[in-house]
């Protein structure tokens, strides 16, 4: 019986820290294996670091062909169940970016889910935003594809199947510079529902983004500055 009582603690208490949630990442491990300089140098990251709300900290490491291509982790509950995941960009040796949702699964920190990549090297993405941006109780994932080159707007959601599908996609928006260390724009509530704030693809104006009914509208905002983007975030 004394056995069965120890076996039971000890269970409960891998459970226990199994639950542990996430509550901040970053990165960790520099490399210049991916000299892109898209952020303004050429050291990216391999490896990402989590800590969780008992205060360990947890490790995934890319040994090669991939980088994480970020400024730094989104922790963020993606898929509804009140603990935390992280977002991040991933840049493949030969394939380009990806945006990667990674969480703890059995005590281990793991990728979930991704979308593709862009597909030729050297070719990036800039988040927007990681919301609930229709209402409909699921997340959906947004960036700017190829912001320097394609300028497209792409909304993936994430399902209950823990898949990643692209819901929408829009053309002629951007929200990063080649050398910028930061991504410009944002989402913002000004009390109507959520929206996505970036500049027009030729930096002309600032414009307010609105996914509803399966679709993407625009808004302009006004004529682009730096100081207009970040006063249309604060609405």
């Amino acid at each position: 019986m004394r056995w069965a009582c120890l076996a039971g603690l000890v269970l409960g208490l891998a459970s226990q820290a199994a639950a542990q949630e996430i509550v901040s990442a970053r990165y960790d491990g520099p490399t210049t294996r991916y000299p892109h300089g898209v952020l303004g140098d050429e050291i990216e990251h391999d490896t990402l670091v989590v800590r969780l709300s008992d205060g360990r900290e947890i490790a995934a490491r890319w040994a090669q062909d991939i980088v994480f291509e970020d400024l730094s982790p989104r922790v963020v509950d993606v898929d509804g169940d009140g603990a935390p995941e992280v977002v991040v960009v991933e840049s493949h040796e030969t394939q380009g970016a990806r945006l990667a949702i990674w969480g703890m699964r059995d005590g281990t920190l793991a990728q979930i889910a991704a979308t593709p990549h862009i597909g030729t090297r050297f070719r990036w993405l800039a988040p927007v935003a990681v919301a609930d941006l229709d209402g409909d109780g699921l997340v959906e994932l947004a960036y700017v594809d190829r912001p320097h080159l394609a300028k497209v707007l792409r909304v993936w959601r994430y399902g209950a199947d823990g898949a990643l599908t692209q819901v929408a996609s829009v053309e002629g928006m951007t929200n990063h510079r080649i050398g910028w260390d930061y991504i410009a724009g944002g989402l913002r509530n000004c009390g109507q529902g959520p929206e996505m704030v970036l500049a027009d693809a030729g930096w002309a104006n600032v414009v307010a983004v609105r996914f509803a009914d399966g679709a993407l509208t625009q808004q302009v905002l006004g004529r682009y500055s730096p100081e207009a983007l970040e006063r249309a975030l604060g609405c």
